[in-house]
């Protein structure tokens, strides 16, 4: 099969967002930023493990900006994740709301949270690569 992962996905935003944006994605989610090609607009890269996750690209200006449905025909984005117990200590000390969604028959538990555009977040945690969780 010629698919075997998601490489990244792009957020399109305004310069004025971009910093706040980056803001959630670095303290809240964790992630990185990295190399980012001579675009010319202003972004970000964020990576996890080295692998470039979210693309932030502030090509709207504000007054351009008409106002869209938070996600589009996406309804969420989801990110394989690990230390359940963490990530919810993390969250609660940020004061991040945050929603959760054990999958019943299956080995799986989720995290939902929004980002400051809207964007519905996941992480997926499999409990039996987490400590102290029985499968």
């Amino acid at each position: 099969m010629p698919v075997t992962a998601l490489h990244h996905y792009t957020i399109r935003c305004t310069p004025d967002e971009l910093p706040e944006l980056v803001d959630f994605y670095t303290r809240v989610m964790r992630l990185q930023v990295g190399a980012r090609p001579d675009i010319p607009a202003p972004g970000a890269w964020l990576y996890a493990n080295g692998q470039p996750i979210v693309h932030l690209f502030a090509h709207l200006s504000t007054r351009d900006a008409a106002p869209q449905p938070p996600t589009g025909h996406v309804d969420h984005i989801s990110f394989r994740s690990h230390g359940l117990d963490e990530m919810r200590a993390h969250l609660g000390a940020l004061g991040v709301p945050f929603s959760e969604a054990p999958i019943p028959g299956w080995d799986i538990h989720q995290l939902f949270l929004h980002d400051p555009r809207g964007l519905k977040v996941e992480m997926t945690f499999w409990l039996a690569d987490e400590a102290g969780y029985a499968a």
